[in-house]
């Protein structure tokens, strides 16, 4: 079977859910199922692996791969609905999730599905292949939103002058094509922007971020995930850029926090304690991994482990 992807981090990841026979695993962004493999390579004959992807394309290229392992139960959903996936198929607690966040290199090398400013293709960027495409919000929405949109989840400084080129050009004909956008932000930017980093490589990612909601439900996936862990299951995500990785970087930090009453107060009256633990700060890839896989530079794996299966003392 000819590979999926250049899967990051690969064996950090799973040495961080530290897999054990006989334990239940939940691969949330199976993709090509690198990780999943290696995650049924260490739980033995009894063990039992949950891999769930949103895209039509992976469920496939899982379901061939995966097909005579009857350990591997393949679902095609969104990883925030873990909890429900999990009842649907009779699993309680888990021992361990791994989450590997945004996009995938097999998206950005497939012209057709409109994820890379490198290939002219038709506007598209949705992951799951349903719903509103990047070709739909360039072309209808305001000004302001798309301003604010590329601003926020681009960090890119020309925002309002993108923005206010895209409304223009649609005016006369929709924006079809990626190389159409392309010129367009080209246009939007001073020429000493146009040197170095792709010029559209921020508008872009903002854009596939909205399609795909990746941050808009990013906080509340992570708690669903961290809640389905049995005492002492491990949770490791994979981000790619920073407004993810400070997202999974607060919502692991409240995991591990303790005590929250005024520092003035004699004596502790909330009860709350730790719920979970660093399994380590935060890794990233090697020299070696990066000069392999440039696609790596911008990874960083976290990882928490569940000590308390709640918050509070009284409950």
């Amino acid at each position: 079977m000819s590979t999926y992807h250049k899967t990051v981090l690969l064996i950090p990841t799973v040495d961080a859910i530290a897999p054990k026979p006989g334990g239940i695993y939940v691969d949330c962004t199976a993709g090509g199922g690198d990780h999943s493999a290696e995650i049924l390579r260490r739980i033995g004959d009894t063990g039992r692996l949950i891999a769930i992807d949103r895209d039509p394309d992976a469920i496939d290229y899982l379901t061939a791969r995966f097909a005579d392992d009857p350990r591997v139960t393949i679902i095609h959903d969104e990883y925030k609905n873990i909890r429900s996936i999990l009842d649907a198929h009779g699993v309680g607690a888990v021992d361990g999730v791994i989450a590997d966040l945004g996009i995938s290199g097999r998206h950005v090398d497939a012209p057709e599905r409109g994820f890379s400013y490198h290939f002219d293709a038709p506007l598209d960027m949705r992951m799951s292949q349903t719903g509103v495409s990047a070709r739909d919000l360039v072309n209808e929405l305001d000004e302001k939103t798309l301003s604010r949109i590329i601003f926020s989840y681009g960090e890119e400084k020309f925002a309002r002058s993108i923005a206010r080129n895209i409304v223009s050009a649609r005016q006369k004909a929709p924006i079809e094509t990626t190389f159409e956008l392309v010129e367009i932000i080209k246009r939007s930017m001073p020429a000493s922007r146009l040197r170095g980093s792709h010029p559209a490589k921020r508008t872009f990612q903002a854009l596939r971020i909205a399609v795909n909601g990746e941050l808009e439900d990013l906080g509340d996936s992570v708690d669903a995930m961290f809640d389905c862990l049995a005492l002492h299951g491990r949770l490791a995500i994979i981000t790619f850029h920073s407004l993810e990785d400070k997202e999974v970087k607060h919502r692991f930090a409240a995991f591990c926090r303790g005590c929250i009453c005024d520092p003035s107060l004699p004596q502790c009256i909330c009860g709350r304690t730790p719920r979970g633990k660093p399994v380590f700060r935060s890794v990233v890839p090697d020299a070696a991994e990066i000069e392999e896989n440039n696609r790596a530079r911008s990874a960083r794996l976290r990882a928490v482990e569940k000590i308390h299966l709640t918050g509070f003392l009284n409950e």
